[in-house]
């Protein structure tokens, strides 16, 4: 995969979970910065963060459950491990951390 194949991917992908993010309902702040990291917030402080790691094409998930890391196989955001796709697995870190059921998919 091509840099900016990489890169129009990631940042799509980064753009649907802020507007899955938007659209909860849950107690949770967010904010995307500069070089493609979402930082997401919850209410007792604790964080998972969201990147793009270039060099390994890959989309890198950080939460309190441990690191996680996401290839693309041509039709959306796999983890390397189990195969989950990421908003699956975003949701339910999220819904982990929050104590809350939170759908991000």
């Amino acid at each position: 995969m091509e840099d900016r194949e990489f890169n129009t991917l990631a940042d799509a992908a980064l753009a649907r979970i802020e507007a899955a993010l938007e659209a909860s309902d849950a107690d949770i702040d967010f904010e995307l910065a500069a070089g493609g990291v979402l930082e997401i917030e919850f209410a007792d402080g604790s964080k998972i963060i969201v990147n793009r790691h270039g060099v390994a094409r890959e989309i890198w998930v950080a939460a309190r459950a441990g690191g996680f890391h996401f290839r693309w196989d041509g039709g959306a955001w796999r983890d390397t491990r189990d195969g989950v796709d990421l908003m699956d697995k975003l949701s339910a870190l999220a819904s982990q951390q929050a104590g809350e059921k939170i759908d991000l998919a």
